[in-house]
């Protein structure tokens, strides 16, 4: 029997964010016959930390604190140290910063296999860091991305080969996200309904126009509840209460109860203008939500229109208010849809399913 490929995998920091649950996620699932994962990382406190820690994952901290300073030729020298030490062979960096920095310290070390991700379009990375991206594309083995949006923003406005590219999308703990049979957060306990969101409050999400539907289709006890924290967050606040419906609005900052919040939820709206794959969507979804999602991105990958959820044309608020106005007057059939997104999700976007294919990818590229 082969013995197992030991593999780096490689994030900014081990805290709160998708990025870095999906890295950590994905080196906790690994088959550990056939992998044996290391990772890295600038900053190795936090959550995701401590479960690697807890699961026996070896961790190396590179104390790079700017891309132009001593720190980063420290970080190289270390990484390419237990690169060494370890016998490590594949490298996998997962977000912007470990792509711009941990791709060419790969390499520059004689990494036999280097591989990259885009997990977010890239738009949202303008200026130098996107021209460096580019760079790195040139010296990897394979681009992991997380959505077929993704994929074809790259390869339409980067001139990515299509080739370099590898689908792998995101897995959520089906064992936790999950409808929770348990009593609402307290705010919104005395709800006929809720319609909520969670994500980061940030301008791309264009929450505003989620609190301008609901004070349309609001009253009669129906709650909205947003669940993050974010730049954001003030404007919002005063927005709603400038549109007269505060005393229906709970804003509860960014929590690690997210499948309680979650299964309090009737209807999870994610009105955002720009989408890559959303892991509060599949968690919303999981949990027993009925989805309705901007038109946007890898939206169109989870959801499908009248089938797993409703789909609303970005930016157009009369279409979002509609969308609310049938989930809510249609309980029926904002039942069927809630179900059939909850058996999709468990179905097909497991984290057993995301590592099953990251090893493929890994398995594929180190032949």
């Amino acid at each position: 029997m082969n013995a197992p490929l030991p593999v780096l995998l490689m994030a900014r920091t081990l805290d709160l964010g998708g990025t870095e649950r999906q890295m950590t996620q994905i080196a906790l699932t690994l088959d550990r016959s056939r992998f044996e994962p290391h990772v890295a990382c600038f900053h190795a406190d936090g959550l995701r930390g401590e479960e690697l820690r807890a699961a026996g994952v070896p961790i190396v901290e590179l104390p790079v604190r700017s891309f132009r300073g001593p720190s980063a030729l420290h970080g190289a020298v270390l990484l390419g140290r237990y690169l060494r030490r370890h016998s490590i062979p594949l490298v996998h960096t997962f977000d912007v910063p470990m792509n711009v920095f941990g791709v060419p310290a790969a390499r520059l070390w004689g990494t036999p296999y280097v591989l990259s991700s885009q997990r977010a379009h890239r738009h949202l990375t303008p200026g130098t860091m996107r021209h460096l991206l580019r760079l790195t594309d040139r010296m990897v083995d394979a681009i992991v991305v997380n959505s077929e949006s993704v994929a074809r923003e790259m390869t339409e406005e980067d001139r990515t080969p299509p080739s370099l590219l590898r689908l792998c999308y995101n897995g959520i703990d089906t064992s936790v996200f999950r409808r929770q049979d348990c009593e609402p957060p307290e705010p919104l306990r005395e709800a006929s309904l809720v319609i909520g969101t969670l994500c980061a409050l940030r301008p791309e999400k264009n929450l505003p126009m989620l609190l301008a539907a609901f004070a349309r289709v609001g009253g009669k006890g129906i709650k909205l509840a947003i669940v993050g924290s974010g730049p954001e967050q003030p404007k919002l606040i005063e927005e709603a209460r400038r549109l007269g419906i505060a005393g229906d609005c709970w804003f509860e900052p960014s929590t690690a109860e997210v499948p309680r919040w979650l299964s309090a939820m009737d209807i999870f709206v994610l009105p955002s203008d720009s989408e890559a794959l959303s892991n509060s969507l599949m968690e919303a979804m999981a949990c027993g939500c009925c989805a309705a999602a901007s038109r946007v991105g890898g939206n169109l990958e989870l959801v499908r229109h009248l089938d797993t959820g409703l789909l609303f044309r970005a930016g157009d608020v009369d279409d979002l208010t509609a969308c609310l106005a049938r989930l809510i007057a249609d309980e029926e059939l904002r039942t069927s849809l809630a179900a059939a997104g909850t058996a999709r999700m468990h179905r097909e976007f497991s984290l057993e399913a995301s590592a099953s294919r990251m090893a493929e990818i890994y398995e594929s590229v180190s032949k």
